[in-house]
């Protein structure tokens, strides 16, 4: 099995919101890491062929999927940042009636329906209106929803806003488990929700890819370009707007910083080990008031 970006392009006008992404996906989890505006979803919603590309095209397994129609949408599962529900349904009759829209026979789909509600700790509340849900339990009626057909291609846009930090950890062991033999493409500014469970990340700025590769390649790039150093209270605000900051704490009346820059900061300041935070954050500065 295999998912192929050939040079996708999307343009909307003068702007160019994807340009010319190229990828190839085989089974495993895939995270996609970006600022809001980086062109993720644009691209996204282009692999689910919801939106129609400037030029380029998406190969399932060498068939362009535009000409797959129906047999592709039948092995897709996409989840949008903001997914349509009926506020009047219950959990139960939500996921009852998705079932219906994707083919799903009665039977298999109340099995279907109510193994995914364990899974997504939502039993109690099965019966309940949605509208009375939470911001976190609809997100992780979502998740529910979306894996319905069990799709064998797992497009996720921000799938963990909302959720807590246990019902990220549920739904990342989630994700993990059912990769194994599934295509999972995760979008997020997340990076700890990548750095858990991605096989492989591309980060994503501008509409193009800046950087690709494993969590450890990713991490190996950051490395010579993270720097701590000891300053008094007053001396912070000048750090802020000079460098990228990627954590400060206050240690016996100073504060350490810790700063991701190319040249070392300060005589002060002491080389050390690089998280993917890091990285994201030398292509996304804070100065620059991302």
């Amino acid at each position: 099995m295999e998912l192929s970006v050939d040079r996708l392009t999307k343009h909307y006008g003068s702007k160019i919101a994807v340009d010319c992404v190229s990828a190839v996906l085989k089974p495993g989890v895939y995270g996609l890491l970006g600022e809001n505006g980086a062109g993720k979803t644009t691209l996204m919603r282009m692999i689910c062929s919801i939106l129609e590309a400037t030029s380029g095209e998406v190969l399932y397994d060498g068939r362009n999927v535009t000409d797959m129609g129906a047999d592709y949408r039948n092995l897709l599962g996409y989840l949008p940042q903001d997914f349509g529900y009926y506020p009047d349904y219950t959990a139960m009759e939500f996921l009852r009636y998705m079932s219906v829209l994707k083919g799903i026979p009665g039977k298999k789909a109340l099995r279907r329906s109510e193994e995914l509600m364990e899974v997504t700790g939502l039993t109690d509340v099965s019966s309940k209106k949605i509208k009375t849900f939470s911001g976190g339990m609809k997100q992780r009626l979502g998740i529910a929803q979306v894996l319905l057909n069990h799709p064998k291609v797992l497009i996720l846009d921000e799938p963990t806003a909302g959720l807590d930090p246990k019902e990220r950890v549920r739904f990342r062991n989630l994700l993990a488990d059912y990769a194994g033999d599934k295509i999972v493409l995760l979008s997020t500014h997340i990076v700890s929700d990548i750095e858990a469970i991605a096989d492989y990340v591309f980060i994503m700025k501008k509409g193009s890819f800046a950087t690709q590769g494993t969590v450890t390649d990713l991490i190996e790039q950051a490395e010579g370009k993270v720097w701590e150093m000891e300053v008094s209270p007053a001396e912070v605000h000048k750090w802020e707007k000079r460098a990228t900051i990627s954590n400060l704490r206050h240690e016996d009346g100073h504060v350490i910083l810790r700063i991701v820059s190319d040249d070392k900061p300060s005589p002060q300041a002491a080389a050390c080990h690089a998280a993917l935070e890091d990285l994201y954050l030398y292509y996304f500065p804070v100065k620059e008031g991302n």
